[in-house]
Order: structure tokens, then C-alpha cells, then sequence
């Protein structure tokens, strides 16, 4: 299968892993971003076309992306970005895919449905750690206890940081974390909501985190009041409560652009080996009509994850035959999608 796939911000710390791994996996991508020396470089290393263009002009966006049916998007903060780039697939009839973990973004593309249906091509967001392994989890949980009202996620990864998801992660500081409650998004302090989960390698204490599920997961199962939880230690706890009480300080252009700076002078991301040793421990539980199911997966460092799953996403959709219109990871690719990538566990329920 080769042709018609496009990575855009192919050039970054995870858009260069996939674009390495779709082009050893025959599918001859196309190489874009708004960077052409880094972008023009990888490309001949890889043997692919490259194509060069910014975001600005939705007309300019489309016919960028002539002859491609599926677009990978890459390029974050996904806030900024992802909203341009799904106006021009709708246009130019292309399936639109990233790897986000936004909450909005995930919005945004849920309110692309009847668009995406009457240009006859899919909208996805998060094909990629955010939120593969947890929406699979969800929606196991959702096969196992249909009448579930409750639906709580969690990880608990030991791995780095890339400078877009730490970026990305600054710009939601201020915003507090987020929960889904009666099918409600309602934003609550950093810090405030707690409890100790054993993620598949012992309990540990955690916190609420603005994660996307409380977006996909709800489109995934229905389910009505959703959290997504990682593990915090005392001292980071006291941290994220004490950023909760700033949070209209962190929301400010200079706090904003310290943070980035800070971030931009740090390493890319962790190196092969850092992630060959840093797996992710999933964890699921869902409640309902007196009953409390749990579900566990551990799954390769999430970087791996995104690349793996992005890339069998996407070979799903250059296959064809997907119905047009918004879609989650699991409920395209099934529940056990994600215990089909390399290195991931079976699910265990309990």
C-alpha cells in the first residue's frame, strides 16, 4: 500500500517517529510542514515527496493536500492547529487524523460529524497514546457492564516528556482539570479530586487530570460521569494544588512564553532506549447498579504507543470502506485494537 498519506509536522519529535516508521512500513508518506529545510531534509533521508505550507489560509491548506486521502496531522498545540487543518480535509475529501490529547480538540472534532459525513471522509482525533489504550479500556469496560453510570481512566507512565506535549500541557495549566459529570465537561481546581488506584504495578495515590477521554470516552460509551487519573506523589500534589490558586497567572502571555522558552531549551524527547524502558500501565472502572468492574493493560512507552497506532490507523483508513463522519479510536478499530500493537498485554478484566 503506498500513496496517499500525508504527516504534517513531520519534522517534530513524534511526527520524525512516525514518518520514519510509515516509511519502513511501505507506505511512501508524504513529508509536510511549515519548516522546509527540516522537513526537505527528512524526506530525501526517507526517499518521500515533501510538501512545504503553513496553516493560515484554509484555500491554500486544500490544495496542499491535492492527492492525499489520508492526512496524520502532527503539529500542536493541536488548539491552534487542528482546527485549519480539518477545514481543509473536509475540502480537499481527505480522512483527518492527529495525535491531540486536547479536550477541545476532541469537541471540535465531534461537531465536525455532519461535515465529515457529507465530504464522505473520517474525523479522528487522539489516534495515538491520547487515547488509544484508555478509550479500548473504556469501551471494555462499557462491552463488560452495559448499564455502567460511572467511568473512571488512569496511567501510570515513567516516561519523558517531547517539547509539543510539554508545551501543550503548559498552555492547560491555567485551565485548571476537568471531568465529565451527567454528561457535562465542568472544570475543577488542580489538585482537588483524589484516590488511590493500583494502575497494575501497586496502589498508588492520584489525581484528576484534564484528559481526553473526558471528551472521546463519553462518544465511546455513553457513560455520563467520566474521570481520568494519574498517579502524583505528596510533594507534586501540593504542586498542582498551589498552581490551582495561579491559575489566571499562568494563563498570561509572559508566564506563558517563560514556560515555552524554558521548555524549548530542554532535550527533544526521550531517546530509543529511555522509551524501551519506560512502559505505561493503563487502568480502567467502571460502576453501575451495585457492581464495580476494573480493567489493566500494560502497553509499550506511550511514544511507541502513538507511532504504532497511528500508522495502523492510518492503513485502516487508505484500505477503505470506513463510514464517513467523527469517530474514537476503539469504536473505529474495536476494543482490542490496542492489544493488537507490538509489546501491548492482553486486557485483563476483573
Amino acid at each position: 500500500m503506498t500513496g496517499g498519506l500525508l504527516i504534517y509536522g513531520a519534522n517534530g519529535y513524534t511526527g520524525e517517529l512516525i514518518a520514519r516508521a510509515a516509511a519502513a512500513a511501505g507506505l511512501a508518506p508524504i513529508l509536510a510542514g511549515r519548516s522546509a529545510a527540516p522537513v526537505e531534509a527528512l524526506a530525501h533521508e526517507l526517499g518521500c515527496e515533501s510538501r512545504v505550507f503553513g496553516l493560515d489560509d484554509a484555500r491554500a491548506i486544500a490544495a496542499a493536500l491535492a492527492g492525499c486521502r489520508v492526512v496524520l496531522h502532527c503539529a500542536g498545540p493541536f488548539s491552534a492547529t487542528a482546527g485549519p487543518m480539518m477545514a481543509a480535509c473536509l475540502a480537499a475529501h481527505a480522512h483527518y487524523t492527529d495525535i491531540t490529547g486536547e479536550i477541545e480538540v476532541f469537541e471540535l472534532g465531534f461537531r465536525q460529524d455532519a461535515g465529515a459525513r457529507q465530504a464522505g471522509v473520517v474525523v479522528c482525533p487522539g489516534v495515538g497514546f491520547d487515547v488509544v489504550p484508555t478509550d479500548c479500556i473504556a469501551l471494555t469496560l462499557k462491552q463488560a457492564l452495559p448499564g455502567a453510570t460511572h467511568l473512571a481512566l488512569g496511567f501510570d507512565s515513567r516516561s519523558g516528556w517531547s517539547r509539543g506535549t510539554a508545551s501543550t500541557s503548559v498552555e492547560g495549566l491555567g485551565h485548571g482539570s476537568r471531568v465529565r459529570e451527567e454528561g457535562v465537561i465542568r472544570p475543577i481546581p488542580l489538585g482537588s479530586r483524589t484516590r488511590r488506584i493500583d494502575f497494575g504495578a501497586g496502589e498508588k495515590q492520584a489525581a484528576a487530570i484534564p484528559w481526553g477521554d473526558v471528551s472521546t470516552a463519553y462518544r465511546t460509551t455513553g457513560i455520563p460521569n467520566i474521570e481520568v487519573y494519574v498517579p502524583v506523589s505528596p510533594r507534586a500534589l501540593t504542586n498542582l494544588r498551589r498552581l490551582g490558586k495561579f491559575g489566571w497567572l499562568l494563563r498570561t502571555g509572559p508566564a506563558q512564553s517563560f514556560l515555552k522558552w524554558r521548555i524549548r531549551s530542554g532535550t527533544p524527547g526521550p531517546t530509543a532506549e529511555e522509551r524501551a524502558k519506560a512502559p505505561v500501565f493503563v487502568w480502567g472502572e467502571v460502576r453501575g447498579a451495585g457492581r464495580t468492574i476494573t480493567a489493566r493493560i500494560r502497553v509499550p512507552n506511550g511514544y511507541t504507543v502513538t507511532t504504532d497506532a497511528a500508522i495502523a490507523i492510518a492503513s485502516r483508513l487508505l484500505a477503505g470502506g470506513v463510514p464517513p463522519g467523527f469517530t474514537t479510536p476503539a469504536q473505529l478499530m474495536g476494543a482490542d485494537f490496542v492489544t493488537s500493537l507490538p509489546g501491548a498485554s492482553k486486557i485483563t478484566v476483573e
